[in-house]
């Protein structure tokens, strides 16, 4: 029988996990199935720009997979079972007519079932998190998902078209806080943006990278509210903890992101965040024929401290990841890749970014990169990400390793949990 690899979910991560493996095992004796939610790749990195109204490209797997021996198979990861080996799958919204379901290496069928698997490489990412603030999933917006980010460009495609200046209130101060309040900014004049910050928008940045974004903000007609709490949001308004209101026609929550409860549903391991907690090769700790890569991944990098949620984390615990998986597999040496944090690249629209490097403390360099340079170069590491995860074999070593005989059954919990409710949209990584 083959050794059935399964990966959950087609992000930066798992897209790269599934492509990097079919590439380095011999598909004689290895059989790598996808399980995804929806039917194309998503650049979860520019879903600002999406709902900004750009055309970003959405390349369908079934072709990102095309010549690789990955099986495809579109649905909703609704729970795993770590103790019977098994993934409880329900059809998804994309799974209808899409992918021919030959496990030709492209397409596969949706619809719901089980899917058994001797190695598990979870890959799941995260969502936007509300914090329990009230009304958030009721009237805010969000641009983590791409259905998401569709849904708030509608919203704003309608408050342009009514030509009278429509508000729109951003909430958070991270990255993509900034992000989304420039991109909108700058597409949509006619708009009025608001950046509502529970500290300074940009906290972690260098002073000179502050005063850049500042400076942007106020180019581009973006109102800042600095150490402003967010009480509630309703229809047509946004409930300040210092009792002051705001009227919003689009409310748009970027305050962070969170993992889905699949995973400490399952009994794996996990950290407070509900991210799983893995050792220096990405293998859960807990169970190790689970490996988990990317926003889904409690990870310790380099420097000794966690590994953010983000696409260059993505890359690092996913090339972990793969290299010990073929290494165990195969019979090899366990070696370790880079776990590294070295900064972010930031875009204030099309025209203008932040390129910002952190020390070993990930605390910032006095020196950052701003303007159309950063830019071109945020530019261009979207394009790289985009090809890579679209060609995920290029590059790779062609020679198919053949697998080891199989060592003993690892020891494992005797206590079988059946398989649960849980569910939650399939995040991308």
């Amino acid at each position: 029988m083959k050794h059935r690899i399964v990966v959950l979910g087609a992000g930066y991560a798992g897209a790269y996990v599934a492509g990097t493996l079919a590439r380095r095992l011999d598909p004689a004796e290895v059989r790598i199935t996808v399980v995804n939610a929806e039917p194309d790749f998503v650049q979860r990195l520019r879903l600002h720009q999406l709902a900004a109204g750009q055309e970003i490209a959405a390349p369908p797997l079934a072709d990102v997979f095309a010549g690789t021996g990955v099986r495809l198979r579109l649905a909703r990861v609704a729970a795993v079972d770590p103790e019977r080996r098994v993934v409880a799958v329900a059809e998804s919204d994309g799974a209808s007519g899409r992918g021919r379901g030959d496990g030709g290496g492209g397409g596969g069928g949706g619809g719901g079932g089980a899917i058994e698997y001797d190695t598990l490489v979870y890959a799941l990412g995260s969502h936007g998190a509300a914090h329990g603030v009230p009304g958030v999933a009721q009237y805010a917006f969000d641009v983590a998902a791409r259905p998401a980010a569709l849904r708030l460009r509608a919203r704003l495609d309608v408050l342009d078209a009514r030509g009278d200046g429509g508000s729109v209130v951003v909430v958070g101060d991270g990255l993509t806080g900034i992000e989304t309040a420039t991109e909108i900014a700058e597409s949509r004049p006619g708009l009025s943006v608001t950046l509502i910050a529970r500290r300074e928008p940009g906290a972690r940045l260098s002073t000179g990278a502050r005063g850049h974004l500042r400076r942007a903000c106020d180019r581009l007609g973006v109102t800042v509210l600095e150490h402003t709490g967010v009480e509630a949001v309703e229809a047509g308004r946004v409930l300040c903890v210092d009792g002051g209101v705001l009227a919003s026609d689009a409310t748009v929550w970027t305050a962070g992101f969170a993992v889905a409860p699949i995973a400490a549903t399952a009994g794996l391991d996990v950290a407070a965040d509900g991210r799983i907690v893995v050792d220096r090769t990405m293998r859960s700790v807990s169970h190790p024929d689970v490996y988990a890569v990317g926003d889904s991944a409690h990870a310790i990098g380099d420097n000794g401290l966690p590994l953010p949620m983000s696409c260059a984390s993505a890359g690092y615990t996913g090339r972990q990841a793969t290299t010990a998986i073929v290494a165990r597999l195969t019979g090899g040496e366990v070696t370790h890749t880079g776990l590294e944090y070295v900064g972010n690249h930031i875009s204030l629209g099309r025209r203008d970014g932040i390129l910002q490097m952190v020390d070993g403390d990930a605390q910032a360099k006095p020196r950052f990169l701003g303007g159309r340079k950063a830019a071109r170069i945020k530019a261009g590491i979207l394009r790289m990400s985009l090809w890579t995860t679209s060609h995920p074999t290029f590059g790779l070593p062609a020679r198919k390793r053949r697998l080891a005989p199989a060592p003993p059954a690892p020891t494992r919990r005797t206590a079988v949990r059946p398989l649960g409710n849980g569910s939650g949209e399939a995040a991308r990584g």
